[in-house]
């Protein structure tokens, strides 16, 4: 059977692809996005967005989602909801072939991914029910929900270390969490939370359940490595930083295109220098800032190199 075709194909329909998919479009080139959940992608798990321009007072981000799917469509852009992209090879006389699991296969021009990138899981009870009710992976996002109120921040690296002296802005007091008596952040970082007056270090200790009351996060249990001792920390929020596993299975077969933490690694236009007609924007890449209006902005700028590249190829 042979492949459809478009000239621009985007996976992933979160910010960075339908951004993405709104310039393929105003190019006046046949665009489809193809994302494997909502529109909006992993923003609809997020309850509420404070720091997206021309919201001042905020919008959920199953609406910012959809509003950005409508303007996508609005200039004939094509999006494919709860369809995945199951792998991309390069086609024979040029572009790409994308199988999905609809049973279509597609033959694009110009790939961009916008794939994304998921925090690690801890994988405990509560986890996922308060989930956007008291439980963020972002202090950029969520700080500002938690003013003068207890939280607790998870991890030992220079995020985790970071985020929490971020999170004293706002919060009355910060619990430091961390499952060993060190730290992998640098040395400089952790004096600086040490010297921190709101930070408590909860060192040698690991989380195993997530507390609420049904609707938001009241505290968290966790349990003593040293004796196996548990306790319960009463806070507010919740705040983990053990980790981002970037989505990047899709270009694994194609080149040796990311760094060691799995980051694609792309230009400052989001092209690919190895794979000409293959982008990448959003949180999959190695230079964005991992918020949604930067996601927004590598989305346009990987779509305008995508049709320049159309334009200087035919």
């Amino acid at each position: 059977m042979s492949a459809q075709k478009c000239d621009i194909a985007i996976v992933g329909g979160g910010p960075a692809g339908l951004a993405a998919g709104l310039y393929g479009a105003r190019g006046l080139v046949s665009t489809i996005i193809f994302e494997k959940q909502a529109s909006g992608g992993q923003i609809t798990t997020t309850s509420w967005v404070e720091n997206y321009p021309a919201f001042p007072d905020g919008v959920s981000g199953t609406d910012l989602g959809e509003l950005m799917a409508r303007q996508a469509e609005k200039y004939s852009a094509q999006i494919e909801l709860f369809v995945t992209v199951t792998g991309i090879e390069r086609a024979d006389g040029g572009g790409f072939v994308l199988r999905t699991d609809s049973g279509t296969d597609w033959h694009a021009r110009a790939v961009i991914l916008a794939c994304g990138a998921v925090p690690r899981r801890l994988d405990i009870p509560g986890e996922t029910k308060y989930t956007g009710r008291g439980l963020s992976w972002c202090a950029t996002c969520d700080a500002n929900f938690f003013k003068d109120k207890v939280v607790a921040a998870i991890g030992g690296g220079d995020t985790a270390v970071e985020e929490a002296m971020y999170l004293t802005k706002f919060a009355s007091k910060v619990y430091l969490i961390h499952r060993r008596d060190e730290f992998r952040a640098a040395p400089i970082a952790v004096e600086r939370a040490r010297k921190n007056e709101k930070i408590e270090f909860v060192l040698d200790t690991v989380p195993v359940e997530i507390l609420g009351d049904g609707t938001r996060v009241t505290g968290l249990r966790v349990k003593s490595i040293a004796n196996d001792a548990e306790r319960t920390i009463d806070v507010s929020g919740i705040f983990q930083f053990v980790g981002v596993e970037p989505l990047n299975e899709l270009v694994t077969n194609l080149a040796d295109v990311t760094n060691n933490a799995g980051y694609i690694v792309v230009e400052d236009d989001g092209s690919i220098p190895t794979i000409p007609g293959l982008f990448a924007a959003g949180d999959l890449t190695n230079n964005s800032l991992k918020q949604v209006v930067s996601a927004a902005g590598s989305g346009a700028t990987a779509a305008a190199a995508a049709l320049k590249y159309l334009d200087e190829s035919e």
